[in-house]
């Protein structure tokens, strides 16, 4: 086998709480991850020496800032085979979004790479790697809907959620993470989202309790800097979401729904003022 096609998919949050930093300088985190079926396309072919990457989107780094560059230099040193690769990505998942973007196509990579190569590691092996590349990589291994804890590494799987309407809101501005963590006064935060009810609702099938019940304390830092987000939920509830929320460190703001044609019609009103409006369902 010479080139594999992988689909690369995005996650969103249905709940982020953060708990505190730790020793190690990373936080904390206590978030239920859901999968969706907005996807990128990965092409992973072999070449003779080094790595070539080359994606549609300026925006994503070609060089070893990429984490499906990370990823291939932690399979060669996980396994001792030193081959070379070329990468093409398909993006139409937006970049420093929120959404995992590039941290799912780092773990499409892993996964790519241990079919390309034969390499029979399970996918306990290959979320391994992945947390040691990005918090995020091993939940898109794993896929679904999880419950995550630590720096997002320590998965539960829940009850599968698929089938859910999501509408996503993108302003076209990168939010940084890292940004996000450093301005974070985690001492004003005073109460903490109830993940457990959340997943009660989850696994009862009562999207209206979820969707009204979904909190992420980092949307207050996100919001002061982009006001712009709070009117985009404001929005997407007035046009017939059950619940709105910003993803993850944003700045996508989702939508759940249970009517297609009032998701079509807030599309429809949000594209007047969003560069960025997408529909998708849960996976």
């Amino acid at each position: 086998m010479d080139e594999i096609v992988l689909d690369s998919y995005a996650k969103i949050n249905l709940a982020l709480d953060i708990l505190y930093k730790r020793d190690d300088g990373y936080h904390e985190l206590n978030t239920i991850m859901q999968q969706i079926d907005l996807k990128d396309r990965i092409i992973i072919r072999n070449r003779n020496k080094g790595i070539h990457i080359q994606c549609d989107n300026k925006d994503v780094p070609l060089d070893e800032n990429n984490l499906v560059y990370k990823a291939w230099e932690k399979i060669k040193e996980k396994t001792g085979i030193n081959r070379g690769i070329q990468i093409t990505i398909e993006k139409k998942i937006p970049v420093a979004a929120g959404l995992a973007g590039g941290s799912s196509n780092g773990g499409a990579v892993l996964k790519g790479l241990n079919l390309l190569w034969d390499l029979k590691l399970s996918d306990e092996e290959l979320m391994a790697i992945g947390k040691e590349i990005g918090a995020d990589v091993p939940f898109t291994i794993m896929g679904g809907t999880a419950w995550a804890k630590g720096i997002g590494e320590r998965l539960t799987r829940l009850n599968s959620f698929s089938g859910k309407m999501v509408l996503l809101a993108n302003m076209g501005i990168p939010v940084s993470t890292e940004w996000v963590y450093k301005n974070m006064d985690l001492k004003s935060i005073n109460k903490r989202v109830d993940i457990e009810s959340l997943i009660r609702y989850m696994e009862e099938d009562d999207l209206l309790s979820l969707a009204k019940n979904m909190e992420n304390v980092m949307e207050a830092v996100v919001i002061e800097k982009y006001p712009q987000i709070e009117r985009i939920k404001e929005d997407m509830i007035k046009f017939g979401a059950l619940g709105s929320l910003m993803s993850g460190s944003g700045p996508t703001v989702f939508g759940l729904f249970d009517d297609e044609e009032k998701l079509h019609r807030c599309k429809k009103e949000l594209e007047k003022k969003i560069p960025n409006v997408l529909v998708a369902k849960t996976i």
